[in-house]
């Protein structure tokens, strides 16, 4: 295979030679083009693009006893002076589907070389593997040399069927796109066809001899767009031509607009006909021309504030509960407790500690906001006909989307499936979205489990498209209570659902069936593999008593190994130890409309007047090795940011958990109006709320979490904007990058009131090129000034040339357009993002093979500055903070229709782990480098505030403890916090009570919540500030102090539920956990309290009223918040498990011991005391 850097885009990069081993072998080859060369040249000694490869055969042909292989060599005939050469192997092992070629199918080669058209099916037919110390592999898995059909001469008839020879003229076509066609079919079509172009499907507009030739696509663009190839790439800086004389083009035709307007000129006549350039309804028939400059200025989206009658009075409660608390435990320090000053100290320091973490949660919340998207003017500004842009081709920006999975079991294949096929089904682009699924796990069940999607989406997407199906996911659809057929005017709707309804049940089953049909597969081939083996011990005389050691492998259905992960966990197949592995299992779509055709034996549906076009799909599982870290899911993100920067290198990338799918098929046009809007450019990503379903109705342990999503969020909208919670959430990809953002302001002196406004990219002119823009793209505020050059360096991004070199391209398709730039900015034209995406060819998936290498990431930035963060369990906290921490903003995107829906553990145990593992992180992150003390002057003073408070909240346990015991304390002693329960006190705790009800009611309002949802988190709260929280700050304090590591557990997501099955079956599940401990010891230690306080004061010849009633008010209060988690104990049936009585009443008898020896009864003084006899 020769791999060629040409010198113009028009002639074919890469020509690809196939070899087949064994007598009579003959070669092939492929011309695969692009319009655009790739910078795919790597210098990366161990990539497979480099000569210094360790399997690279330059100048021949390999030969092998089976098998293809795919070399590049050096071609002389072919070299030019300036021209780079790489070579590497890739070797494609035989298949019973895919047997060696013979002489005779060279000629099928030629053809495809003659077309010059690149093999789709070549890349998404083929599993590329490699990674250390091994060969770039393809294995194609399916028949991927199909015989493309001829393409018909310029001067024949390009009707199916029809030879004879076209319509010859200066105009050559009797329609203006360009079709041909001969006499006859002609005016068959004009009789019989309606008068309609079968090339384009409009009525025939005859271009007529006097006119000018026809005019290529090139030119029919007013304003030609720069070539990605004209960037300068050697020097690392994104080279845009200047478009000073936007109105003069050296090449416009002026002829060719006046028939464009049908004679008007427009912007600049003096008058502008209305409808049909005839009369209108204005004065003398006319009317003033319309100012189309108004359509840019149209806002995308607008900012909406919460209205003054309700955050006025939340601010001012807000400042009087804190007045309250200041004076309270003013009052509190003042007055103890003499009689009991230990219990009075306890109490004075977790109240203390109490309203300061009050303070810290509410301050962030001062400056709430609501935001609202336009996505009409969205239309209009990037997808209608301009003047760059005359055939109206979306320019709006490519999105890559990424889904993370890691277990098969924990994660099942069909919610994963549906996931995918949300996002194949979304309402963007079809050429500008590409979806990866990231596989960490390396199983073949996944892999087949997608394949099966893929195929699948080919009935499942046009479907949604040609009836506006919501949501696109077919387990959600499909199971909605509700009328389909509401809003459903087509008349063959219901057929067609009825049969897609069934494709999906076949479907379901097919996946379902996948872990059985392996299983069976792989013991079939491991049964035949040790006859063969038994056959051949046999034939060498070797005594058959004698062992023989066949390993257990996993087997794909064409009868090869599977490169990933094994069930038996052989060595290089096991979960952390195998090769990297990249399957297009959807190649790149074309540019125009592909529409499908009527009902019949192979179409399930109509889709005559649909777009059958798929986005690219790509299975991902990186290379794994021991004694390599991999950084759980922030490794396999990385893995993914690079795989796509190399492959489709899309500006902006959303990432979504496979069980989260997309609910609005709108989203990503809703998040894109923020990201295209006038201050766009300094947003470094938009968040959306988490939306679940499968909660009980009751929502027992506050899974929607409705509180922190629509209340916290909300409010740091208004500030810098929202945390990156995981999931939901569109990128920018240069933001990934660890790029500065292009303006930013720095806050100095008390609470930040002094503001610094900085510009990072300033534009460079140079003296000899006055037509070009140079812009430098600035790290943060540690090198500022730095070069291009340095930031470019392999000790930042690694050696992989075609991803460095990507990097300029994505921060130039992700600008604004230049009427949207602000001051120190740079925009680009409208239109330049019209153009097709270039073709995917073999070199590109084998350099991203390179970049998912196990070492790739060494002595590199990746995960200390580029891409997700690693060092915390809790990664999305971390990653965000550091862009903030840069001085880039944030915007969190609240659709009337959910974006996207997912699922949460509803099982008591699930959820206490999960809380537990986010605690962990900001245990973590409170004693890194990531804690908020230690924040740039970039970020603003409340922002800090509410990350140091993600930090802080797992420390208020350790005193929501000790506070939850008091009670019980208090009416096992006879003793109460203060003395006596003075006119004071209870004025005081009237008033800090009454502040807290009406401002939980003011954030009800503003934020949309309900009374339930917000009771149900103050109950959580208090359950995981009991149970989870106290166990993460342990686990924090051992690693840093004893360097132990944090396990990581996967939380498990739940499967879809059979027809009959309970929905809510995990609710009642009880599962036994450390972590339950300390809850069930409250709640039992404050019910014996309550019993022997009201004993005590019965039958006390002086009873202390007052003292019982305040301690059984204060038990009362935590066994209320703990009423949940006592009824998730009980089960569906209300049974508990023996084990939590026994370790309950141990520790309460224990505690109940230690009380008496510490407090012994009066008059009793040595009943304790123990002596020896």
């Amino acid at each position: 295979m020769v791999i060629k850097t040409p010198s113009s885009p028009s002639s074919s990069p890469v020509t690809i030679t196939v070899s087949s081993g064994g007598k009579g072998s003959g070669s092939r080859s492929m011309g695969i083009t692009s319009p655009v060369p790739r910078a795919s040249v790597s210098n990366n000694p161990n990539s497979p693009l480099s000569s210094r490869g360790n399997r690279a055969s330059i100048g021949g042909r390999r030969a092998s006893g089976g098998g293809n292989y795919c070399s590049m060599s050096k071609d002389d005939t072919m070299e030019e002076t300036n021209s780079e050469y790489v070579s590497y192997t890739v070797h494609i092992p035989p298949t019973p589907e895919r047997p060696p070629l013979s002489s005779s199918q060279t000629s099928l080669a030629d053809d495809v070389k003659i077309l010059g058209k690149p093999d789709r099916s070549y890349i998404s037919g083929t599993i590329f593997t490699g990674g250390f110390n091994s060969v770039t592999r393809g294995h194609v898995i399916e028949s991927s040399m199909e015989r493309e059909e001829p393409v018909k001469s310029g001067k024949v008839c390009g009707m199916k069927g029809c030879d004879e020879e076209a319509i010859q003229g200066k105009s050559s076509a009797p329609c203006e796109c360009g079709f041909k066609i001969c006499m006859d079919c002609y005016l068959e079509c004009a009789e019989n066809g309606g008068g309609r172009c079968p090339g384009c499907k409009e009525a025939f507009k005859y271009v007529s001899d006097d006119e000018e030739e026809q005019i290529s696509e090139e030119e029919d663009q007013a304003l030609p767009l720069p070539s990605m190839a004209e960037f300068k790439l050697d020097k690392r800086l994104s080279v845009v031509k200047s478009f000073k004389a936007q109105n003069h083009p050296p090449d416009f035709d002026h002829t060719r607009w006046l028939f464009e307007t049908k004679g008007t000129y427009g912007y600049g006549n003096a008058v502008w006909p209305k409808d049909g350039y005839g009369a209108g309804s204005g004065a003398n028939g006319f009317e003033h021309p319309p100012d189309f400059r108004e359509k840019s200025r149209k806002p995308l989206t607008r900012k909406v504030g919460v209205s003054a009658a309700i955050i006025s009075p939340y601010r001012l409660l807000i400042m009087t509960r804190l007045a309250a608390l200041g004076l309270f435990l003013t009052w509190r320090i003042r007055h103890p407790n003499r009689e009991a000053m230990w219990l009075w100290g306890m109490s004075t320091t977790c109240e203390l500690w109490f309203a300061f973490s009050w303070l810290l949660d509410q301050l962030p919340k001062l400056c709430p906001v609501n935001r609202v998207t336009d996505l009409s003017v969205l239309k209009e500004r990037f997808e209608f006909p301009n003047l760059r842009n005359p055939k109206g081709r979306s320019d709006l920006p490519g999105i890559d989307v990424f889904v993370s999975t890691a277990d098969p079991e924990k994660e099942p294949p069909l919610v994963t499936a549906n996931t995918i096929l949300s996002i194949l089904a979304v309402d963007y682009p079809v050429e500008k979205v590409a979806c990866y699924l990231s596989d960490d796990g390396g199983s073949l069940l996944t892999f087949e489990a997608l394949a099966e999607t893929a195929s699948f989406a080919r009935i499942w997407v046009p479907f949604c498209r040609k009836h506006q199906i919501e949501p696109r996911n077919p387990e959600a659809y499909f199971g909605q209570k509700r009328d389909f057929l509401k809003n459903k005017v087509r008349l063959d709707f219901v057929r067609e659902r009825r049969k897609v309804k069934r494709e999906y049940d076949e479907f379901k089953v097919r996946v379902n069936s996948l872990p059985e049909s392996i299983r069976r597969r792989s013991d079939a081939y491991n049964a035949h593999e040790e006859l063969r083996a038994k056959k051949k011990q046999m034939e060498m005389g070797t005594h058959v008593s004698e062992p023989i050691k066949v390993p257990k492998a996993t087997w794909m259905s064409d009868g090869s190994h599977w490169p990933g992960t094994w069930a038996s966990a052989e060595p290089d197949h096991s979960r952390g130890d195998h090769a990297g592995i990249i399957q297009a299992m959807l190649a790149p779509p074309n540019a125009e409309p592909d529409y499908g055709a009527e009902a019949d034996g192979k179409n399930l549906i109509d889709t005559t007047d649909v777009d059958t076009r798929l986005p690219m799909l790509v299975y991902v599982s990186r290379e794994k090795r021991p004694g390599y870290d991999h950084n759980k899911k922030a490794g396999a993100m990385n893995a993914l940011v690079r795989t796509s920067a190399v492959m489709s290198n899309g500006p902006f990338i959303l990432n979504l958990d496979c069980d989260h799918y997309i609910y609005n098929s709108l989203a990503l046009r809703e998040g894109m109006c923020f990201m295209l809007d006038r201050g766009g450019d300094r947003i470094c990503y938009v968040q959306f709320p988490q939306r679940f379903e499968g909660i009980d109705p009751n929502d027992r342990y506050a899974n929607h979490n409705t509180v922190f999503f629509d209340v916290s969020m909300r409010a740091l909208d208004g500030l810098q904007g929202p945390m990156y919670v995981g999931t939901g959430c569109i990128f920018r990809r240069i933001a990934l990058y660890g790029f500065s953002p292009p303006r930013a302001t720095e806050h100095h002196g008390w609470f930040g009131k002094k503001k610094i406004k900085l510009f990072l990219r300033k534009p460079k002119r140079s003296k000899k090129e006055e037509d070009e823009v140079a812009v430098p793209i600035n790290g943060d505020p540690i090198d500022e000034d730095a070069d291009i050059e340095s930031l470019l360096l392999p000790k930042r991004f690694g050696n992989s040339t075609s991803l460095a070199a990507s990097i300029p391209v994505a921060e130039y398709q992700g600008r604004l357009l230049q009427d949207l730039q602000g001051k120190g900015t740079q925009g680009r034209p409208a239109g330049s993002l019209a153009v097709p995406r270039e073709p995917l060819d073999a070199a590109t998936v084998a350099e991203a093979i390179s970049v998912v290498s196990c070492f790739y990431e060494d002595k590199t930035e990746w995960g200390k500055r580029v891409g997700w963060i690693y060092g915390s369990v809790t990664e999305d906290v971390v990653t965000g903070y550091r862009m903030h921490n840069r001085g880039w903003r944030s915007v969190y995107c609240v659709t009337k229709r959910d974006a996207f829906r997912g699922t949460a553990p509803i099982n008591l145990t699930d959820r206490l782990h999960q809380v537990l593992r986010w605690a962990t992180g900001s245990v973590e992150i409170f004693f890194s480098r990531n804690n908020a003390l230690f924040a740039s002057p970039r970020m603003k003073f409340l922002q800090r505030v509410a990350y140091f408070n993600v930090g802080m909240y797992p420390f208020t346990s350790l005193f929501l403890l000790v506070y939850c015991f008091l009670p019980a304390v208090s009416l096992f002693s006879g003793q109460f916090i203060v003395q006596s329960l003075s006119v004071t006190f209870l004025v005081f705790l009237l008033g800090i009570t009454l502040t807290l009800c009406m401002l939980a009611l003011l954030e009800i309002k503003w934020s949309g919540i309900t009374l339930h949802e917000w009771w149900r988190n103050e109950q959580f709260w208090l359950i995981g500030g009991t149970s989870a929280h106290p166990a993460a700050v342990l686990q924090g304090l051992l690693k840093v102090i004893a360097g132990v590591d944090i396990s990581f557990t996967l939380t498990s997501k739940s499967a879809t539920p059979e027809d009959g099955d309970d929905e809510f079956a995990d609710l009642y599940v009880v599962k036994w956990s450390f972590l339950m401990i300390p809850p069930i010891t409250i709640m039992m230690v404050n019910v014996i309290a309550i019993a022997v306080g009201v004993a005590r004061t019965m039958y006390s010849p002086f009873p202390q009223w007052s003292r019982l009633v305040g301690g059984v008010f204060f038990s009362f209060w935590v066994l209320c918040h703990l009423f949940p988690f006592a009824k998730g104990l009980m089960g569906k049936r209300g049974k508990v498990p023996t084990i939590v009585y026994v370790w309950s009443g141990l520790l309460s008898i224990i505690i109940s011991m230690l009380w008496v020896y510490i407090n012994p009864p009066s008059g009793k003084q040595d009943y304790m005391q123990f002596k020896f006899p």
